[in-house]
């Protein structure tokens, strides 16, 4: 009796150790995904994820955005707002300057930093061949299926090249979550708008097909008048490449413009600002849900005279 005791006894101790190694398996398994995952939970929290493209220029590739969700007592549901870092930047620096320089959206947006491939996104003639538009949208997806998460409150905000991906989403995106599209010194391209019609890109790029921007969505624009990479009065660029040359632009007031006719706006276009503040000159059609920011005498780096608090009301309005 004292044998068999004692060889049960054994029996289940084998047996427990078996257990323990599983759950210590599922554990590390567990905790790999929560680092680098490519379907956030039914509750999203701070972290790197990916979601997987295959293009001519790779396969099976996981491309990675950051998410960073902000301390939520009250377990309200949050909007979001994507930033897309400029051609030559990436993802993490793009998330450390923004959460330091924009307190107080950090704080009430969850907020989501896509990286670009090649440090760019796929425009024109960029490095990256990826399709920008369906990874972006899977982010939205994913992102609007969590619990803590507004899912008819997403806003696109983008730099540079970053803008461009912005303003395309802007022109193709059918996904009904898209609120706000925040574009910075890059108005439209004569390529996505060509004097008579929105163009939709297209696996070449070609940008052949005509198509009609979805209605509904809040557009704001901030440019420089001495921006030299991408000319304030329209026109070519002289450093950003197209196929045949370089990248010309719609003039910035222009641009804003033909946002504003595509969002319902039926009068003229305005020749003299809305109102003036310091530095900005503002022309604002529907109320402002159109929204034009000319900053006199800025560079490239014109998004910097735009404060927190103007870009809140923005992105806080009911209109």
């Amino acid at each position: 009796m004292k044998h068999a005791f004692t060889r049960l006894s054994a029996l289940l101790l084998s047996a427990l150790s078996a257990t323990l190694r599983l759950c210590a398996g599922l554990l590390l398994s567990a905790g790999s995904v929560a680092n680098a995952a490519d379907k956030p939970t039914a509750k999203l929290s701070s972290g790197e994820y990916f979601i997987r493209q295959s293009w001519s220029q790779e396969q099976d590739f996981p491309r990675t955005y950051h998410v960073n969700v902000p301390a939520n007592p009250d377990s309200r549901k949050l909007p979001v707002l994507i930033f897309l870092h400029g051609n030559g930047g990436n993802a993490k620096a793009a998330m450390n300057g923004f959460l330091k320089q924009r307190p107080t959206i950090a704080a009430r947006y969850v907020t989501v930093f896509p990286d670009g491939y090649r440090e760019s996104w796929n425009i024109s003639a960029e490095r990256s061949k990826a399709d920008d538009r369906k990874f972006i949208e899977a982010i939205v997806e994913k992102l609007a299926a969590c619990d803590n998460v507004e899912r008819d409150n997403f806003t696109i905000m983008g730099n540079s090249n970053g803008a461009a991906l912005a303003n395309q989403l802007a022109i193709e995106s059918r996904l009904p979550n898209l609120r706000n599209y925040v574009t910075a010194v890059s108005p439209l391209n004569v390529l996505q708008h060509d004097g008579r019609n929105f163009k939709a890109k297209g696996d070449d790029n070609g940008y052949e097909a005509v198509t009609t921007p979805r209605k509904g969505v809040r557009i704001m624009n901030v440019s420089g008048t001495e921006d030299h990479l991408i000319p304030y009065h329209g026109g070519p660029s002289p450093v950003i490449p197209a196929r045949n040359g370089k990248l010309g632009f719609v003039a910035a007031e222009e641009s804003i413009f033909l946002w504003a006719k595509a969002m319902g706006y039926q009068g003229e276009k305005l020749k003299k600002p809305s109102s003036t503040v310091g530095k900005l000159e503002v022309f604002s059609y529907l109320d402002g849900a159109v929204i034009h920011y000319k900053v006199l005498g800025a560079g490239h780096g014109a998004a910097g005279a735009i404060d927190e608090a103007t870009l809140m009301q923005f992105l806080d309005s009911k209109q």
